[in-house]
């Protein structure tokens, strides 16, 4: 009953919103009902918790009832609720929706209701909630997908010639791969000239990505994470000193319902999740980084005093036997070519000190995922007394791909994992015991075709000296 109640009440606001009178006096004019434009997409997933994030085209009252998924599923779904949650979308038509006392490893059906009609969509409504293993069975298995580069054409405001964008059928094919959840690396879409001076035009960059048809059923099917680059920040190679940071922060935060965002006295969007026994930590390169071409010594930074505090104590107090950092550019490379946005060439002192705090404080199994460059490649750095690190960067997914003169290999790329000239994606599964836990990185690409892979034990990321 209270459940219903409280339906009716978001639902009479979402009225009396679109029935607000103008500021003009005049008789309001009642609203068409609203509609779904995107999602629904699933954000963070944890043992007792989910979160749903939809966009419909204005203001409008969206409900959801979900259930456990009993043992028939055939048929239409029309759950004997055990929850529903309702809420009213913003001004924007974007709402982030929590349900929360679930019960931990379950699989739940869901409805969607907007403005009193039944969504439906042509593949299962479904969440599910992470197990709960600790003191009871080895870890489970599970897949990240991965990618970066994210461009959908849109020819008015696009720049004359050939569409940079293409090959939408990539979200298709890692959606047929039943990935638990997917981290976006950055430039997850890509603001114009016409957007970056205004948060309004930075608000329709997002939404008219996220509202694309091919890229529905991947929001709908794993759980979503993300940072960000400069494309989805703001201007190419752009800094702290973009004006409208802060703006677009905000659009960041309501399109992408990450557990947290930055810390309490330090924008951004980096945060920290756990998924199964691995420990994954997103990084803003772009909110507190120093200009490309400002000068080149200790001072210069892409993540800030703050933000390179909190990963070195993130890390150092994580016990995951894997610990995956995701960054917009690339950390490890420093060969390669004059102009590029990587770390070595942008602050290499940071990266020296961060590289080094690593190894000081024996801090093991940390595994570097980037995007960026538009090609892919896994990397392998060798140090001397300690493990090697590795850097997957995956990229990208439907931008333009780099041609030959812009993407080379680099000393650190481990044979075979280079792909150029073809978008793609990347996908990181880890499996095995819980004292041998196993990390298959691989590549795909745009229809799924396997392209390479590659297996590192998480024995083989400790220190030799270490005692155990």
């Amino acid at each position: 009953m209270a459940a219903r109640l409280a339906l009716r009440l978001t639902f009479a606001l979402g009225v009396l919103i679109a029935l607000a009178p103008s500021a003009n006096g005049q008789t309001p004019v009642r609203r068409a009902p609203a509609v779904l434009a995107a999602g629904p997409m699933l954000g963070p997933a944890t043992h007792r918790d989910v979160t749903l994030w939809v966009m419909t085209d204005h203001v409008g009252s969206v409900a959801v009832d979900y259930a456990p998924v009993a043992q028939d599923t055939s048929g239409p779904y029309r759950p004997a609720t055990a929850g529903r949650v309702a809420v009213v979308t913003g001004p924007d038509g974007v709402a982030t929706i929590a349900i929360a006392n679930l019960e931990p490893g379950t699989r739940y059906r869901y409805s969607l209701v907007v403005d009193g009609e039944p969504v439906e969509r042509p593949y299962p409504l479904e969440f599910r909630t992470q197990p709960l293993w600790q003191y009871r069975t080895d870890p489970p298995a599970f897949t990240i997908a991965v990618g970066s580069c994210a461009y959908v054409n849109d020819a008015p405001y696009d720049r004359p010639g050939t569409p940079y964008g293409g090959d939408y059928q990539i979200f298709e094919a890692i959606a047929g791969l039943n990935p638990d959840a997917m981290i976006w690396l950055g430039d997850n879409t890509y603001t114009r000239e016409v957007d970056w001076e205004s948060p309004d035009g930075i608000a329709y960059r997002y939404a008219h990505t996220r509202a694309l048809p091919e890229m529905q059923r991947l929001l709908a099917t794993a759980s979503h994470y993300a940072t960000w680059d400069d494309h989805d920040y703001g201007p190419n190679d752009s800094d702290r000193s973009y004006v409208l940071k802060s703006a677009s922060l905000n659009t960041f935060r309501r399109f992408w319902p990450n557990p947290t965002a930055g810390l309490p006295n330090f924008p951004g969007v980096f945060t920290q999740f756990r998924w199964a026994d691995v420990d994954v930590f997103l990084l803003d390169d772009r909110f507190h980084r120093s200009p490309n071409a400002a000068p080149v010594d200790s001072a210069k930074t892409i993540l800030g005093d703050l933000q390179l505090a909190w990963l070195l104590d993130a890390l150092t107090a994580s016990r995951a036997p894997f610990k995956l950092v995701d960054i917009g550019g690339q950390v490890l490379p420093t060969d390669e070519m004059p102009g590029s946005e990587t770390y070595a060439t942008i602050a290499p002192h940071e990266r020296q000190y961060l590289l080094d705090e690593i190894a000081r404080r024996g801090i093991e199994g940390v595994v570097l995922v980037s995007g960026d460059v538009h090609h892919t490649e896994l990397m392998r750095l060798d140090r001397p007394g300690t493990y090697p690190l590795y850097e997957f960067t995956s990229s990208p997914l439907t931008a333009a791909a780099a041609p030959p003169q812009y993407a080379r290999v680099n000393s650190l790329t481990v044979e075979g994992t280079f792909v150029q000239g073809q978008r793609n994606f990347g996908t990181l599964t880890v499996t095995g015991p819980r004292t041998a836990r196993v990390l298959t990185m691989r590549t795909y690409d745009t229809d799924g075709v396997l392209l390479w892979e590659h297996e590192v034990a998480a024995s083989d990321l400790r220190t030799p000296s270490a005692d155990r």
